[in-house]
C-alpha cells in the first residue's frame, strides 16, 4: 500500500513538472513585430529594444492609420516618467510626460492555461516550435489577453488584448533576439532636451502610443 501511495505521488509530481507555467520573458530582447486592430484601420510594422531591468523600451514605428502613412521613433524611460520622440535625421527631439507604471512582458501568475502546440511541424527535426497559449484578465486594468510564448526560454510570439475603447489588437512577435545588440539606443540622444519644460503636456502611455493616437 506504501509503495502505491508513493507511486502515486511520483506520477502526480512528474505530471505538475511537465504542465507549463506562466513565465517571464527575457529581461533584455531585440526584435520586431506587428500590430493590426479589429476594425482594421491600423496596420503596423515596429522594431523593439526591451530593457526589463532598466525598464526601458526603444520602438521604432511604421505603418498607417485611417489609410495615412506615419513614421515615429520613440524612447520610453518608465522609471523617469518620460518619453522621447526622436528624429535622428532632423536632429530634433521631443520630450514628452509617459503615462503608467512599466509592466514586465510575461504571462501573468493568474493566467489560465490553453494549450501546448507546435508551431510549424513535429514530424522533422528543426521544422517546429513548441509553444504554450495563455488566456486571462488583467487584475488592475481589467484588460482581457491571449497570449503566446515559446515553451523555452518564455520568448514572445504573439498577444492579442482587449481594450474597451480599441477592441481587440493583435500583435506578433517575430526575429527576436535574446539580448540587446546596441545598448547606445536606450539612452537619449545628445540633442534630447535635458529640461522638464515639456513634461506639462497631456501624458502618453504604452497602448497609446502602438495605436499611433499620439
Amino acid at each position: 500500500m506504501r509503495v502505491f501511495v508513493v507511486l502515486s505521488c511520483l506520477l502526480v509530481l512528474a505530471c505538475e513538472a511537465q504542465k507549463p507555467h506562466p513565465c517571464r520573458t527575457p529581461p533584455l530582447m531585440t526584435g520586431d513585430f506587428t500590430v493590426s486592430t479589429q476594425n482594421e484601420k491600423l496596420q503596423e510594422f515596429a522594431k523593439y529594444i526591451y530593457d526589463g531591468l532598466g525598464q526601458r523600451i526603444r520602438l521604432l514605428q511604421m505603418g498607417t492609420y485611417d489609410n495615412k502613412t506615419f513614421t515615429y521613433d520613440v524612447l520610453l524611460l518608465f522609471k523617469q516618467g518620460v518619453m522621447f520622440e526622436i528624429d535622428d535625421k532632423a536632429q530634433t527631439c521631443q520630450k514628452k510626460p509617459l503615462q503608467g507604471s512599466f509592466v514586465p512582458w510575461q504571462i501573468p501568475q493568474n493566467a489560465s492555461f490553453v494549450a501546448q502546440s507546435v508551431l510549424g511541424t513535429s514530424s522533422q527535426p528543426g521544422a517546429g516550435l513548441l509553444i504554450n497559449s495563455w488566456y486571462g484578465t488583467d487584475s488592475k486594468s481589467g484588460v482581457k489577453y491571449f497570449s503566446t510564448v515559446t515553451e523555452y526560454a518564455c520568448v514572445p510570439v504573439s498577444s492579442a488584448i482587449h481594450i474597451d475603447k480599441f477592441g481587440w489588437i493583435l500583435i506578433t512577435f517575430f526575429n527576436n533576439v535574446i539580448g540587446i545588440t546596441d545598448p547606445q539606443k536606450l539612452n537619449p540622444p545628445a540633442f534630447c532636451p535635458k529640461s522638464n519644460t515639456h513634461l506639462k503636456e497631456e501624458p502618453v502611455d504604452l497602448i497609446t502610443l502602438l495605436m499611433n493616437k499620439r
